[in-house]
């Protein structure tokens, strides 16, 4: 009975413990949601501007023969995943990875050759390996991830940039066959969305209907060709945005979770363990009593 009691004390502590953890943990989450949700609105409106002007020029007839309008069949596919920097935020990274995982399987299904350029230290964990391992963790794969960005909540602009330069280089280059996204996308705090956006080549349906009458100079193809690498840097910039306030908003939602577990865990705890001192105190009260009846 003594032991009983000692080891729902040192339960008790332990959970108590974790209690103040979690509490932390999601007041942190908390400071940041106002700060992401901003970030995640300036994205998206940057993007949307963006991609309204790019859908209007791919409209007109003289840029459908740019290269970033063409299909590429035989290059490489590049994905780009976003996941999170840590975990305990619930769901996040595992619904990130699954749908990373079956777009990789639909393109081994196809044949083709892919490269992941993941973002975040648990998607660098995930898909990035050393030269000559091509993705162990997924299923199968053909090439290798060079490259990598330890943080979501880090990686700046520039980089975003620079890697979207790089990426347009190989497109047009015939390196490249295509370029996806993995995100995942705001709806909510309660609810939030693993998705996939396939970035290059641009989409002539799409294209047609968000025609428009405008005239550019020198021609539009040309402005086109020049925009690309800042639409495709605004479309993934705001995609790590949006993903990492859904990362946020997941780990303040798993927190309080786990705030109200754990209390519920302490109260049945400290109901037994009530239980437990009090039979030890009847029996050693019935021991008394019996031993002065003799």
């Amino acid at each position: 009975m003594g032991g009983d009691i000692k080891n729902l004390r040192a339960r008790i502590k332990s959970v108590d413990s974790t209690l103040h953890l979690t509490s932390a943990m999601g007041l942190v989450a908390s400071s940041k949601i106002r700060r992401a949700g901003t970030a995640m609105q300036n994205g998206r409106q940057y993007a949307a501007a963006l991609e309204d002007t790019v859908q209007t020029l791919a409209s007109s007839p003289e840029c459908r023969r740019t290269p970033y309008m063409t299909p590429r069949d035989g290059a490489p596919e590049t994905v780009i995943v976003i996941a999170g920097d840590r975990g305990l935020a619930g769901g996040y990274n595992t619904n990130a990875f699954r749908v990373c995982d079956a777009l990789l399987a639909e393109i081994n299904a196809r044949g083709a050759e892919y490269r992941v350029i993941p973002i975040g230290k648990r998607a660098c964990d995930r898909y990035s390996g050393s030269a000559g391992s091509a993705n162990e963790n997924s299923d199968g794969g053909n090439d290798a991830a060079r490259e990598s960005f330890a943080s979501s909540e880090r990686i700046t602009y520039a980089e975003v940039r620079a890697l979207s330069e790089r990426i347009c280089e190989e497109f047009t280059s015939g390196e490249c066959s295509r370029l996806w996204v993995v995100s995942t996308s705001f709806v909510s705090m309660m609810k939030q969305e693993a998705c996939t956006e396939l970035l290059l080549p641009l989409s002539p349906d799409r294209a047609e209907r968000r025609g428009g009458c405008v005239l550019y100079e020198p021609d539009g193809a040309a402005v086109l060709n020049t925009l690309v690498s800042e639409y495709v840097a605004g479309k993934i910039y705001a995609a790590v945005k949006e993903s990492f306030a859904s990362e946020v908003a997941a780990r303040r939602m798993a927190m309080d979770s786990a705030e109200k577990n754990a209390k519920q865990m302490i109260s049945d705890l400290q109901l037994s363990y009530n239980r437990a001192r009090q039979s030890a105190i009847t029996q050693e009260i019935t021991e008394i009593v019996a031993g002065s009846g003799d």
